[in-house]
């Protein structure tokens, strides 16, 4: 029976229909993969537009950390404060600081500690005698016509040291005395380095040209060569791994032995280059670490070191023997100390809440990361509360538990609910404080732990900004000594010491390794002694 054409049509159309939907589905499956890649190219896109606001917030931008806060945009989280606080610190709590204006300075602050003295300009021989009569003119007295700062440049001299000698006549006169004359010869203090012109003065003024001015050796041999001096950076250099080698090491190892018996520590870390490292590139990093005392109300203790690793062996090595809390920031290098219990910096992880914030969206408290901004502000406040109230380290601690302790529940749960994008800065952010969280609840455990690691920061950043002009140390020797100068010029400026003074008197007190503790704690700057002589202008 033949097939009737009509249905060979039929099954045709339906073949037809059959392979049309098989490419419908085809491409509807290439538009929803061309959709996933466009989406996906948009993510990568969005966050690669955020590292290039990013870098160019770091390139061009301002370095500040501080927001602009919308009032009452704060009480977006503090409802659980405001619960559980009295009225009456409510109202306290909720005034919003003015801005203050600086007071302009007078002279009298600007040229405090300056020696002053009255130049009178006389009167010409032509104005002693009256225009009118010719009679001579009678003095009443002198008329202020202004104030000068004049300038004296640095100048040096050249000392030749004689010492007196003398003999005794008796003896120098008898016949049976003639073999055994007496002499007499002044005693004539050390040399400060041996076979060298060196002095005091002069060494404390190098190293306080480049430690404290950041003005590198090469600079200073040319301003000696203004002088008339020829000094090269050779020698200058000498005179620097001489001095510290030999008269700040028995020093800094008293500050360390002091430094290690607080209970509460501070530390950070940077990068130096050291070019003459035995079996290593000069090209591989080299690490600088800073540790200090905190705000426990003792004096301050300041003390740099130069390691080749970033190891936290290092940082294990220098503090063996100390017991008690650790700011630092979240530098698994540290995770290893014993003894040792971690607080990690509240400003490192506030910075990652900044750095996520996209551009233009500072003001906008509906972005997540602003949000986590304006927790970290929330604490950093009642902090400065804290301070300017004059909390003992007790009452500190009850302050935070009290006012801190609510916001810290509220920003933790909020972080949990976060679900950052992947890749992104604020990612990084939400990460960096869940994976730490044990570190970042730590500083409420006793009053003198700091809330932030800003006071060691804060003192590295001498070094960091010297490195920018000298760039390197040549020698592992060198990296050492530069270790112990910061720290001595450190320590004299965290005691309010004229730091040029500071280091001369320390090089003319030579302080030795045979020297006690109790003898060197005479040449520590919290001494009454040191703080007399030190203190002021050169």
């Amino acid at each position: 029976m033949a097939k009737d054409p009509k249905d060979s049509r039929i099954m045709e159309y339906k073949d037809t229909i059959s392979q049309l939907n098989m490419t419908i589905r085809s491409q509807n499956e290439l538009i929803d993969s061309l959709r996933q890649t466009i989406a996906s190219n948009n993510e990568a896109m969005a966050v690669l537009n955020e590292k290039v606001d990013y870098l160019t917030k770091k390139l061009f931008g301002t370095s500040s950390e501080k927001s602009k806060n919308v009032e009452g945009q704060l009480s977006l989280f503090n409802e659980a404060e405001q619960e559980a606080s009295p009225a009456g610190e409510q109202a306290e709590e909720g005034i919003v600081r003015e801005h203050a204006r600086r007071a302009k300075s007078t002279h009298a602050d600007i040229f405090k500690g300056v020696p002053a003295r009255d130049e009178v300009i006389p009167l010409s021989e032509e104005q002693r005698y009256c225009a009118e009569c010719g009679a001579e003119m009678e003095a009443i007295g002198k008329e202020f016509v202004r104030r000068e700062f004049r300038f004296t440049p640095a100048r040096g001299e050249v000392i030749n040291i004689y010492r007196e000698t003398a003999k005794c006549p008796v003896c120098s006169t008898a016949p049976a005395m003639a073999e055994a004359v007496r002499f007499a010869k002044a005693h004539v203090p050390e040399a400060l380095i041996p076979h060298s012109y060196a002095s005091a003065s002069a060494v404390a003024w190098t190293m306080y040209q480049k430690y404290a001015n950041s003005m590198p050796l090469y600079r200073q041999e040319q301003d000696w060569k203004q002088m008339g001096v020829i000094l090269s950076r050779a020698t200058l250099a000498n005179w620097i791994l001489y001095c510290a080698g030999n008269y700040f090491s028995p020093l800094y190892g008293y500050f360390r032995r002091e430094l290690i018996k607080r209970q509460f520590l501070m530390a950070d870390e940077t990068r130096v280059q050291v070019l003459k490292e035995p079996e290593r590139n000069s090209e591989t990093d080299s690490f600088m670490w800073l540790f200090r005392t905190g705000e426990d109300g003792l004096p301050p203790i300041i003390l740099y070191r130069y390691t080749q690793t970033r190891a936290g062996l290092n940082a294990a090595d220098f503090l063996k023997g100390f017991k008690g809390y650790l700011e630092t920031d979240c530098y698994q290098g540290y995770n290893g100390l014993p003894d040792v219990k971690r607080c990690c910096c509240w400003a490192h992880l506030r910075r990652y809440f900044v750095e996520a914030v996209p551009k233009g969206k500072e003001l906008d408290y509906g972005n997540p990361a602003a949000q986590g901004v304006q927790y970290c502000n929330k604490l950093f406040e009642y902090e400065r509360q804290s301070h300017e109230k004059g909390h003992s380290h007790e009452q500190r601690k009850e302050y935070r538990i009290q006012k801190e302790m609510p916001v810290l529940d509220a920003f933790w749960e909020w972080v949990s609910q976060q679900s950052p994008k992947k890749g992104t800065r604020f990612e990084k952010a939400v990460n960096y404080a869940q994976n730490h969280r044990e570190q970042f609840m730590t500083y409420l455990e006793d009053g003198r732990c700091s809330f932030s690691n800003n006071l060691s920061e804060n003192s590295i950043r001498p070094f960091t900004v010297g490195r920018r002009n000298w760039l390197f140390s040549d020698t592992p020797k060198g990296a050492d000594a530069s270790a112990m100068v910061y720290t001595m010029v450190e320590m004299a400026k965290a005691h309010n010491l004229n730091i040029y003074k500071y280091l001369k008197y320390l090089l003319e007190h030579l302080p030795e390794t045979r020297m006690a503790d109790s003898e060197l704690s005479r040449l520590a700057p919290w001494n009454p002694e040191v703080i007399g002589r030190c203190s002021g202008t050169m």
